[in-house]
């Protein structure tokens, strides 16, 4: 089996748990995450979707953990889907600081703890 990685974030930045977690469904892929223009048109965006829906049928037994841009994403995962391909997403624990930094502009950190892969 094959984990799929598509998303902006590779693999060799996750954390050891969630590592672990991926290799449960099989060995780690990154596929990078195509950078969608806000000024795509609705077709374009399904031909984007189809050409990365054709490289991820390149590999046989796969679940996809699928994790960027909203409408690609959610079509992304409907195709899959309707050809009975599994697709996970991370949930993590997000702890967010907030503070004013010495300009006095308020800016905010986010950490985020892996916790598990949920299946849609």
């Amino acid at each position: 089996m094959m984990f799929i990685n598509l998303s902006n974030h590779t693999s060799t930045r996750w954390s050891e748990a969630q590592k672990e977690a991926a290799r449960q469904y099989g060995e780690i892929v990154d596929m990078p995450f195509p950078a969608v223009s806000p000024h795509i048109s609705s077709e374009e965006l399904d031909e984007l979707v189809e050409e990365y829906f054709n490289k991820i049928q390149q590999y046989s037994d796969v679940v996809v953990m699928v994790q960027g841009e909203f409408i690609f994403t959610y079509r992304m995962i409907v195709l899959l889907k309707k050809h009975g391909i599994r697709v996970v997403a991370t949930q993590s624990d997000r702890r967010t600081i907030e503070f004013v930094d010495e300009n006095k502009n308020t800016r905010r950190e986010s950490e985020f703890e892996f916790i598990k892969f949920m299946e849609y």
